[in-house]
């Protein structure tokens, strides 16, 4: 009996390991919508499900760290924040930070945390790092709202602090910080399958992030107390994003293009090689992870 031949157009989709390493794939992604769309529901229902304050952790966090931050950093430090009430500048780093850092550490483990479905069944792998950060989205979301909250308080009470019209360009902060941390979260996912030491310098390397991105104190005050060292936030592109965060939310301190444009160049060059090494890693991951 023959075994009836069919022609490559039949296939809708054809799996190979034998991909170009230039081929992103990303029209897959979109036929595979629906799966991202289930996984991001799943995610936030099952997260804080058994949990007893649910959600609230989501605006717990911001608000204790932005206290613990105003008493050590403004209190005992004596950072000054000008005529912003510490509290707020610090809440509106920390809340613009957590996002960047949730993306960035939560498709850090993509391979290894979803190794058990990826030996199972096909669907494009980048779908998982998207859930991510589309999930952290909400999150942040949430957190914007207890950020309105004590904007409002502080605004009722005399607060030197205001919108402007560059604060239109706020989703544009929030679009580079998330595609920045799927970028870099992709790379170091991809390293981790044969390097896994570095899964245990990545909290390491997050907090250290956090202390030259200028989250506790303006970049005008790292040029003036320490010159020597300020390029290493002036080459940060967090830095920029949270420095442009407070100017837009609060009009305070500094806004610039050319920063705002290094922080896109950068953000896609890293976006670009994350994607490629991801791709890559994808097709031989599960015989090392």
């Amino acid at each position: 009996m023959k075994t009836p031949q069919y022609s490559q157009e039949e296939w809708l989709h054809e799996i190979t390991s034998k991909n170009n390493l230039f081929s992103f794939n990303l029209r897959e992604v979109w036929d595979y919508r629906d799966l991202l769309e289930l996984f991001v529901k799943r995610n936030i229902i099952t997260v804080y499900k058994q949990t007893i304050l649910g959600p609230l952790w989501y605006l717990i966090q911001p608000i204790f760290t932005a206290l613990t931050f105003t008493l050590i950093f403004n209190k005992v430090a004596n950072i000054d924040t000008g005529s912003i009430p510490p509290f707020m500048f610090n809440l509106v780093g920390i809340t613009t930070w957590n996002y960047f850092k949730s993306c960035f550490t939560g498709t850090s483990d993509t391979f290894k945390g979803n190794a058990g479905i990826f030996s199972k069944v096909y669907f494009p792998r980048l779908i998982m790092p998207l859930v991510s950060v589309i999930t952290n989205l909400v999150r942040f979301g949430i957190q914007l709202f207890i950020l309105a909250g004590f904007y409002v308080y502080y605004y009722s009470n005399g607060a030197a602090i205001g919108l402007n019209k560059l604060t239109f360009f706020f989703p544009l902060l929030i679009v580079l910080m998330g595609l920045l941390g799927l970028g870099l979260g992709m790379i170091i996912s991809s390293m981790v399958t044969k390097y896994r030491d570095l899964k245990f310098l990545l909290n390491f390397g997050v907090q250290l992030l956090m202390y030259i991105s200028a989250v506790m104190y303006p970049i005008a005050l790292m040029r003036e107390k320490l010159p020597r060292f300020a390029w290493l936030v002036e080459y940060n592109p967090m830095a920029y994003v949270i420095e442009s965060a407070r100017y837009m939310l609060l009009s305070d301190g500094t806004f610039s293009w050319n920063g705002l444009l290094f922080t896109t160049i950068v953000t896609l060059i890293v976006l670009f090689f994350g994607i490629l090494l991801f791709n890559k890693t994808e097709k031989s991951f599960i015989d090392t992870i």
